[in-house]
């Protein structure tokens, strides 16, 4: 029977620091995250609503008036308003995290990351202004 030369029986045990649960309190940023990925929750949900408003006014006016019905309860509307905040949060920290997912070179140069975070909410506001003014009858 031949013996692994690398293996001890008596091999100690790596030390391990445990790792609270609650690790992601301990920094603002470790919280943000945790808070950036419970978002997705909610942008799920918008998806959900959106899906079921399509299949209200899809199915007639009598479905619809019952859609705005539901949608005005306020365990809903409550939601919604949840949704909405970490829906800015999830929009604002991706955002802020563009520049370093995507370097731009403008002959050679980096493009400032202010320059990239500015092109995002100038885009932001410009194609929400253009939705505002098609939803108004624009």
């Amino acid at each position: 029977m031949s013996k692994n030369p690398l293996y001890t029986e008596y091999h100690p045990r790596w030390f391990r620091s445990r790792m609270s649960t609650y690790w992601w309190l301990t920094r603002w940023s470790y919280f943000v995250f945790i808070l950036r990925e419970l978002s997705s929750i909610f942008i799920a949900w918008f998806v959900v609503y959106l899906l079921l408003l399509v299949r209200a006014v899809i199915q007639g006016d009598s479905r619809y008036q019952q859609f705005l019905g539901w949608s005005g309860s306020p365990i809903v509307l409550l939601l919604n308003l949840v949704g909405l905040g970490f829906v800015v949060l999830h929009t604002v920290t991706w955002f802020n995290l563009t520049p370093k997912a995507m370097v731009m070179r403008v002959r050679g140069n980096r493009v400032p990351a202010s320059w990239i975070i500015a092109t995002n909410y100038v885009t932001l506001v410009l194609s929400s202004a253009l939705v505002a003014w098609l939803l108004l009858g624009g």
